[in-house]
Order: structure tokens, then C-alpha cells, then sequence
């Protein structure tokens, strides 16, 4: 008989029970069970039938090197938003990416823990919000990398390499070019560090759209 997991707990050691309750308390979960004290307490949360379990230990049991990251579907991202502005709490669009067409957002937990909320459910374009600076470029990359993705053909590794010349072990997600004809294959971290140093560099796409294909189309036209 193949064992089955009825459950999953999600446990984020945190430095304060209280500050974090009340962060996660702005996408609905809510206490249910608390326990512990002194230098060893916990508090079960609940939103619907997901659950996230804090807990606070003294001295810390894990040296955490990285924080977490932790992403979370929401039926309306607007109303999210609106709570995280009540509460002064910093956030910034990412995009529409294929995962979430209706809105994905950015910010962090009191203990520093990355967290994204993103919205399944599509909205139309006009009741989009255009991100900007940093947040558009990395929309843009991710959606760009993710349509790449689907369609294949691209190398293995990136092309950019590393600083002192090595090679990049990294998969290539993203094809860039230049004015000049000049062209690239790199991972999305050196795809962004391209677009940033390189002025004239730009997403290259592989479909029907591109410049060449519309100057056949409209030679055939004329004929």
C-alpha cells in the first residue's frame, strides 16, 4: 500500500510570533491553536483549509543562510493590495506573468522571507496596472523566458558566461540581440544584467512577428 500525505504544514521560524500573526493575518489566515512559552512557543494559522505553522525557539535550532520564499494564491489581489497599504506595508508589481494573469505582487515578511501573492484569475487589460523600473523588467523577462520555454529550442547553458570568463552553469532562458545583428543566449539573471549594462540590447523573439517575416509578407502583398 503506497503511503499517501493527507496534509502539509508549511513551518516558518520566525523572530517575533505576534509581528508575524498579524502580517499573515492581511491574507486571511488566522490563529487557531498557540502553545509554548518562554523560549520555545508556536502558533497554528489557518485560511480555509491551507495552514502555516510559526514558530519561535530560542537559541535558534536552524541557522537559516537564505530566507524563504513563500507564494500565495489569493481570489482578489486588489483587496490584498488594499490591506497591505493600510498596514504600511511595502510591496511592488511584478506583472500579469501566465501563472497569475490576474496580478502577482512582491514583499516580504516581518523576518525578511520573500513572498509573492499572485491571482489566477485573469483581468481584462484595461483594469491592468503597468509596473515599472525594476518590477516591469523582471515581468517582462519572466514572461518572455516562460514563452520561450514553451516553444524549445534553446541551448542548453548560458552563452553570457560568468565575470572572470568561465562558463555559466546556468540554463539559457532568454535569447538577446542588438541593433547590429549581434545575438545571445543567457539565463534570466545575466539576461537582466545585459539589459541594464548593454543600452542597445533587447529581447529577441523567435515567432512570426519579427521584422523580416512582416517585409516577405508585405513584398507578397504587392506582387
Amino acid at each position: 500500500m503506497q503511503p499517501r500525505v493527507s496534509a502539509a504544514v508549511p513551518v516558518c521560524y520566525v523572530r517575533d510570533i505576534e509581528a508575524s500573526s498579524a502580517f499573515y493575518s492581511l491574507f486571511g489566515y488566522t490563529q487557531v491553536r498557540a502553545g509554548g512559552d518562554g523560549d520555545s512557543r508556536w502558533s497554528y494559522l489557518q485560511c480555509g483549509e491551507n495552514t502555516l505553522l510559526l514558530a519561535y525557539v530560542q537559541p535558534p535550532l536552524i541557522p537559516v543562510e537564505l530566507p524563504l520564499l513563500i507564494y500565495l494564491y489569493v481570489e482578489d489581489l486588489a483587496v490584498v493590495n488594499a490591506g497591505l497599504d493600510a498596514a504600511a506595508v511595502d510591496y511592488e508589481l511584478i506583472g500579469y506573468p501566465d501563472h497569475a494573469p490576474g496580478g502577482e505582487v512582491r514583499t516580504k515578511d516581518p523576518d525578511g522571507n520573500v513572498v509573492l501573492i499572485g491571482q489566477r484569475v485573469a483581468v481584462t487589460t484595461e483594469n491592468r496596472v503597468v509596473p515599472t523600473g525594476a518590477a516591469a523588467r523582471s515581468s517582462l523577462i519572466r514572461q518572455a523566458a516562460e514563452a520561450i520555454s514553451r516553444r524549445g529550442g534553446a541551448p542548453a547553458n548560458c552563452q553570457i558566461g560568468l565575470p572572470d570568463g568561465g562558463a555559466c552553469p546556468e540554463p539559457a532562458e532568454l535569447k538577446l540581440a542588438d541593433p547590429w545583428g549581434e545575438t545571445v543566449w543567457g539565463c534570466s539573471a545575466h539576461a537582466d544584467e545585459a539589459l541594464l549594462t548593454a543600452r542597445s540590447a533587447f529581447i529577441a523573439t523567435e515567432d512570426a512577428y519579427g521584422l523580416g517575416p512582416w517585409l516577405r509578407h508585405r513584398q507578397r502583398r504587392g506582387q
